[in-house]
């Protein structure tokens, strides 16, 4: 009976020590460099986006903070790197709703969309617009659909891969619309819009920050923006007051990091973060490629993106979407 009086007595006394441990890491957060793992190549929108809220993070937490750039896989392999991290706050994850769309398209991944992660906030939210050239004959919304049911299977409209945003924003336009058109892959937006210039596809669906200054420049036409609500410096009218009804999708990113990070150290980042967002200079810069700084809290961008991971699946599944080894 002593014996096991005092097993119980050591494990009480580690648990205690291991508890404190994590408090006072906690207590001390950040003591060393923080690095940003950006999923995506350098020169992006996300990696910029990195770059500035870090800068600002930087001086407010008084460490460095590091952005890292793990391209591969459709942002898969850098998710991995944070999955398998340590869960101490001094790597974060910097991802696209392309982390809620990986689940639905990928037949197995390295790491798991919830049980891996946990969402520290939502950053920026991300319109996208439906360009077409010019030499396709439909200026609004009903006329491109018009067009498209009078030749299914004719139209072609350009993408940077399968099961990305791009690509699944299109196909969910194809499935409220009730229209059918083919998708050419491209390796970059850039690749697209000179694509449209060229008229060798006729539309595509493309972030506003890279289609805009086309669309103004009158090199491509604007059709409509595809979120909820118009985009700010865009006259264009929305999919939905275009007469697709349920029809509202945008991009965005956010922060994450590792599972089982001390719930401290999440409201830490979580507050570094609205801090910078709230800036008038980080706002500026944002607005010039069309973000809309958001700064969720961890509570609210964990059910916004247990919503999102749920409707990317019924998407996938809905446009029969193959499946990516």
């Amino acid at each position: 009976m002593s014996s096991f009086k005092t097993v119980l007595a050591f494990g009480f006394a580690v648990g205690v020590h291991l508890l404190t441990g994590m408090d006072a890491n906690a207590q001390a957060y950040p003591s060393k460099p923080i690095r940003i793992v950006v999923p995506f190549i350098a020169g992006g929108a996300i990696d910029a986006l990195a770059r500035i809220v870090g800068a600002k993070m930087q001086e407010s937490m008084n460490v460095p903070i590091i952005v890292e750039n793990r391209p591969g896989a459709g942002g898969n392999v850098g998710t991995e790197v944070v999955a398998k991290s340590a869960p101490d706050g001094y790597t974060v994850l910097l991802n696209s709703n392309g982390q809620a769309i990986s689940p639905a398209t990928f037949k197995s991944l390295s790491w798991d969309p919830v049980r891996d992660f946990i969402p520290v906030t939502q950053l920026v939210a991300t319109n996208l617009v439906l360009v077409a050239s010019n030499e396709t004959p439909a200026r609004n919304l009903q006329e491109f659909v018009t067009l498209a049911k009078a030749k299914p299977g004719v139209l072609n409209y350009g993408s940077t891969g399968i099961g990305n945003p791009l690509h699944l924003t299109m196909e969910l336009l194809k499935l409220r619309a009730g229209i059918e058109i083919q998708m050419v892959s491209f390796r970059s937006d850039g690749e697209i819009i000179n694509a449209l210039m060229g008229n060798f596809i006729q539309a595509a669906i493309v972030p506003i920050a890279t289609g805009k200054a086309q669309i103004e420049q009158g090199t491509v036409r604007g059709i409509a923006v595809t979120g909820a609500q118009r985009a700010k410096g865009l006259d264009l009218a929305t999919v939905g007051e275009q007469g697709v009804a349920n029809f509202a999708i945008g991009g965005w990113q956010g922060f994450f990091v590792a599972a089982r990070t001390p719930s401290a150290i999440v409201e830490r980042i979580y507050r570094e973060t609205k801090k910078a967002l709230d800036m008038p200079d980080v706002q500026q810069r944002l607005d010039s490629f069309a973000n809309v700084p958001v700064g969720s809290t961890p509570e609210e961008f964990g059910k916004f993106y247990t919503s999102e991971l749920a409707n990317f699946k019924a998407l996938v599944a809905a446009a029969k979407i193959p499946l990516q080894e």
